[in-house]
């Protein structure tokens, strides 16, 4: 609720940009009790729901059918669903391929040094690959270098972010940088 009416008042609305929400699955007890108040608040303030994009953390090992049916749940009610720092902790392979969800966002880990490092690049590569045969769009975090960039780019992912782009400030969306010519059409809130 919180993430929502700060970003309203920080300008997002105008904007376009989608508005990401992290929350842990596990203490989601029911999807559609738990996510009423959500969508009262985005009503109160004029924030289109289709524009929310909840991301999964896992800080802990999740049950399967418990997150398949949050993302059912929220499917249905027009939310894109994203798992959170892919690659790191329980958010590997096993979850991929259990859920459905619509983005997946790459670990930072992942993407330092991505540059320099013909491993990660091939990582990369098959990830991207991997992405588009199911459908999912790629996220990429922790993006701090135009080389960095530049190797994202070559593979073809569309979505980005990180210190290059700006540091997040609490109650404001970081501005577009101008020297780029490709938006991502995301926001971020602290």
């Amino acid at each position: 609720m919180t993430a929502i009416r700060e970003a309203v008042s920080a300008g997002i609305v105008a904007t376009g940009a989608q508005l990401s929400i992290n929350f842990m699955p596990n203490a989601v007890y029911s999807p559609m009790a738990c996510i009423q108040l959500t969508l009262r608040t985005a009503k109160e303030v004029g924030f289109s729901t289709d524009r929310l994009i909840f991301e999964f953390t896992e800080n802990e090992r999740l049950q399967t059918a418990h997150v398949q049916a949050i993302v059912a749940a929220y499917r249905q009610l027009g939310f894109k669903t994203a798992v959170d720092d892919f690659g790191a902790g329980y958010a590997g392979l096993g979850l991929l391929a259990a859920l459905q969800t619509d983005m997946v966002k790459l670990d930072m880990e992942l993407i330092r040094g991505i540059d320099a490092d013909g491993r990660k690049r091939a990582v990369m590569e098959a990830l991207v690959l991997l992405m588009r045969r199911l459908g999912t769009e790629i996220v990429a975090e922790g993006v701090e270098t135009a080389e960095e960039l530049a190797v994202l780019r070559l593979f073809g992912v569309r979505y980005v972010q990180g210190f290059l782009f700006g540091q997040p400030r609490l109650g404001e969306l970081t501005p577009y940088p101008a020297w780029l010519h490709e938006p991502t059409r995301t926001a971020a809130i602290s």
